[in-house]
């Protein structure tokens, strides 16, 4: 069967449409994103701007009538964190569905923990053992770990980069001042979901997944992405903080311009290091593997797992 996934992310709305039918590996057809960045359309009375919405419902529509065109069987569309959190989020979600004819599903942080962390499984396979695994987001950061396809402890936590930037970083580049207290920020805030992860036991295997992974481990030297999906790529804490002490000291304009790094995350890419970075304190973690899949394959391996 052909399926449409639509991800209403914090930065992007991506269309993914696959081949796929079980015990199969799906088989992309399309990969298409546009850049909306609706985490920084929400006010200061946390709704989400007439603008922002006005852009979601033009994406949205624009993207059903490509799977249409591509002859999709079904159009699996959710929402994560700026949706999720938006204080108006049930009229926009309203709006979207008259104007585009898209019923959206807001997942909530754990879903997306979960799903990611399915994905991730699969990938791996049970040779990965107890399996450790991190996503950073727009505005949030899941965490999963377990030794099954469901994780024994899944937790999503207000520390996505583009989040984090809007609070806590007060210039291009920011001060110093700025990115120490967030890093004591987040170090603080991701201490008892550590001891939350941690105290099952300790992981065999930690796999992280999402583009904020996937643009650091370019930056410390790993394969591009033309290498393929298979090409080992990992990102040790040695090179995370020596890409830190570099990207925090130049524009975003200026390292938009570096291979593996998109214009529309080049600004948050510095707030993602420090996650990673205190991450891995907080866990004791000194490297990850990266993972091509993540949310949409989770989602998309669910649907088939259901119709099985």
């Amino acid at each position: 069967m052909r399926l449409g996934v639509l991800d209403v992310g914090s930065n992007t709305v991506h269309l993914l449409v696959v081949d796929a039918h079980l015990g199969a590996q799906p088989t992309p057809q399309l990969s298409r994103k546009s850049v909306l960045r609706l985490a920084e359309h929400i006010d200061k009375r946390g709704d989400l701007a007439i603008e922002g919405a006005d852009a979601l419902v033009g994406a949205t529509l624009g993207a059903r009538r490509q799977a249409k065109e591509l002859h999709c069987d079904e159009l699996l569309a959710f929402a994560t964190s700026a949706v999720r959190d938006a204080r108006n989020s049930s009229e926009v979600l309203a709006r979207v569905k008259k104007e585009a004819g898209v019923d959206l599903r807001v997942l909530t942080g754990e879903d997306e923990a979960v799903l990611t962390f399915l994905a991730v499984r699969r990938w791996f396979g049970w040779s990965a053992g107890r399996l450790l695994c991190l996503d950073i987001g727009g505005g949030s950061l899941e965490l999963a770990v377990g030794s099954d396809e469901v994780p024994e402890v899944a937790l999503s936590v207000p520390l996505g980069a583009g989040r984090l930037t809007r609070d806590w970083l007060d210039g291009d580049p920011p001060s110093k001042r700025s990115i120490e207290e967030l890093r004591k920020y987040v170090g603080e805030q991701l201490a008892g979901p550590a001891r939350k992860l941690l105290s099952p036991g300790a992981p065999d295997r930690v796999v992280a997944s999402s583009k904020t992974f996937r643009t650091l481990a370019r930056l410390a030297g790993s394969a591009p992405s033309s290498a393929g999906p298979r090409v080992r790529r990992s990102l040790q804490i040695n090179g995370l903080r020596q890409i830190i002490g570099f990207i925090s000291r130049i524009p975003s304009a200026d390292l938009a311009e570096l291979d593996g790094v998109s214009s529309a995350r080049a600004h948050q890419t510095l707030a993602g290091a420090v996650v990673a970075e205190q991450a891995m304190l907080a866990l004791d973690i000194p490297e990850f593997e990266l993972s091509p899949w993540a949310l949409r394959e989770g989602v998309i391996l669910r649907r088939l797992d259901q119709i099985s």
